[in-house]
């Protein structure tokens, strides 16, 4: 990557006059996306099968599984997510060449994001990139739950379940819970999922962020960035952390 060729936390990337260097990741449209990309002046440095952006200026994850396995790894190099379902960042396929000439202009940003590190109990189970979610695994079941600062437990609820979503992912699953839409690097929105009651409240975390099941009324699954990945007995706790910080390109195309 380029020297001085971004900035992060909106400050605008510096262009020395080198067309940029794209890896392109991503399903089906990976092809139609790394044609738009030199077709625009571009250079194509890997298509979807690249392991290794390092050297690249820019990865283009096409689509919302692309988007999460790009930001999932430790590389610096800054993803702009096309047609991945994440309004504030992702363009459409069609802007994709107004996208690379912005990168050659000098006229990106990035954005910094956080993704969450996760534990239950004494165990290390993963990361997300957008959102940690307890929930009951039949349906029509319900189960009882508590979230906490760190420190002190803050409430307990019934309810179908409950998710923890970053800024990025604030904008999905969460936000049709009835939560907010966080600014980057903000803390984690914590809402009830379905609540039993009418008058439960939804937060906002600086992490940690501690939740828990209080009562073995029905198996809850944990659900990191929407895959499944076990269950939680109850009174075990899911402690929630910042950890990698990632970068998004954002631009105005």
């Amino acid at each position: 990557m380029r020297a001085g060729a971004f900035v992060v936390d909106g400050g605008p990337s510096v262009s020395d006059d080198t067309a940029p260097t794209v890896v392109v990741r991503g399903g089906s449209k990976a092809d139609a996306v790394a044609d738009a990309v030199a077709d625009a002046g571009g250079v194509v440095a890997a298509r979807a099968s690249a392991d290794n952006a390092d050297s690249a200026d820019a990865v283009f994850a096409v689509g919302e599984a692309a988007l999460l396995s790009a930001l999932d790894g430790e590389s610096t190099v800054p993803v702009l997510p096309i047609d991945a379902g994440y309004g504030r960042y992702s363009l459409s396929g069609a802007d994709v060449g107004r996208a690379v000439e912005a990168l050659s202009a000098g006229e990106a940003r990035t954005v910094r994001h956080s993704a969450v590190a996760v534990r239950v109990g004494d165990a290390t189970v993963g990361r997300a990139v957008t959102d940690v979610t307890l929930m009951t695994s039949e349906p029509a079941r319900i189960s009882e739950y508590s979230v906490g600062d760190g420190v002190d437990e803050i409430d307990t609820f019934r309810a179908d379940g409950v998710v923890a979503a970053t800024p990025l992912g604030s904008a999905g699953y969460a936000r049709a819970a009835g939560g907010p839409v966080l600014a980057p690097r903000t803390g984690l929105s914590v809402v009830p999922i379905a609540p039993y009651a009418t008058d439960v409240d939804s937060w906002v975390f600086e992490p940690p962020v501690s939740l828990s099941v209080r009562r073995d009324d029905a198996p809850v699954s944990l659900v990191l960035d929407g895959d499944a990945v076990r269950r939680v007995p109850p009174n075990v706790p899911v402690e929630l952390d910042f950890g990698a910080s990632l970068s998004l390109l954002r631009m105005s195309v």
